[in-house]
């Protein structure tokens, strides 16, 4: 779903004192590399399996091969997977929600227009993939961080962007609450 936009490409703005729709800006995990090493294992095990099946040493049986091969598939492949999966991001035109957990889910908000520095920290490796780590801090609540996310420059300024476009609402609706006569 899309707003209509004006010339400058910018979403048009609500009128003075109409809440604002909220937009989907972006839903993403974190990098997926870290997914690496146990794609190299799956491919391990299965070459591995493939190759000793019905060729094992005397004292072995295939169901012994299978079932280290599926505690070596749940261990390294499986869990780390979930785990990936498990953490959501998600940006909106009000708020940051980030959520984890498998079992029990756990959800953080922060809002837009309360305002949050903004900090981004990679390291070498992050840095050669484009990812990067953004802490978000308003100085009340705990920190929020989002770890490995992909395309870190885009994803920091879309945020500076909406801080900035909310605070600018706010202020603007805050005034005309305030000035009865000027919202004729």
């Amino acid at each position: 779903m899309t707003q209509p936009v004006t010339l400058g490409g910018r979403p048009m703005m609500p009128p003075p004192g109409a809440p604002a729709e909220e937009l989907l800006i972006a839903r993403f995990r974190g990098h997926a590399r870290s997914l690496f090493w146990s794609a190299v294992l799956l491919i391990a095990v299965f070459g591995g399996t493939a190759f000793f099946f019905n060729n094992l040493p005397e004292g072995y049986e295939n169901w012994m091969l299978f079932t280290a091969a599926a505690v070596l598939i749940l261990l390294g492949v499986l869990i780390p997977f979930i785990s990936w999966a498990s953490r959501s991001y998600t940006v909106t035109t009000r708020r940051v929600i980030v959520r984890h957990g498998v079992g029990s889910r756990q959800r953080r908000e922060m809002s837009h227009v309360r305002g949050y520095t903004i900090g981004v920290r990679r390291n070498l490796a992050q840095r050669m993939w484009g990812a990067g780590t953004i802490t978000l801090s308003n100085g009340v609540d705990a920190p929020m961080r989002l770890t490995n996310v992909p395309n870190v420059t885009l994803v920091h300024e879309a945020l500076a962007d909406q801080i900035e476009v909310n605070q600018i609402l706010a202020h603007r609706d805050a005034q005309s609450m305030s000035d009865p006569d000027s919202a004729r």
